[in-house]
């Protein structure tokens, strides 16, 4: 998706009212502005973020953190909508869904490796 900060209000520590504005391509070559807002802040349990503008008609991603045996347990979800009626359902069918797994999947190995570096 050529995933981009541009802009992030106040710094890199999450706070409710932050917004965060990025640039991702929605297909090869469409960018897209995505604007999103953490509306809820509980360290260090979780954070909510929520779109405030961009390519979905929802998108609510609540991120909730767990002190486990050896670690920290990140669990992810996410609800979202896809705008356009069937269009959207079908765009969602063919390439969407995998797309939002791919990025899970991919922020999920990423983060791995680089607590496997850690060690």
């Amino acid at each position: 998706m050529n995933f981009k900060i541009l802009y992030q209000s106040g710094g890199d520590k999450a706070y409710a009212g932050q917004i965060i504005r990025y640039k991702i391509n929605v297909l090869p070559l469409v960018p897209v502005q995505w604007v999103t807002e953490i509306t809820q802040v509980a360290e260090p349990n979780h954070f909510i973020d929520e779109q405030r503008f961009g390519p979905y008609a929802l998108w609510h991603h609540q991120h909730r953190f767990e002190a486990v045996k050896g670690g920290v347990r990140m669990t992810d979800e996410v609800n979202y909508a896809i705008p356009l009626g069937i269009l959207g359902r079908l765009a969602h069918w063919l390439f969407v869904g995998s797309e939002v797994n791919r990025i899970f999947d991919h922020r999920f190995k990423t983060l791995e490796t680089y607590f496997a570096n850690k060690n």
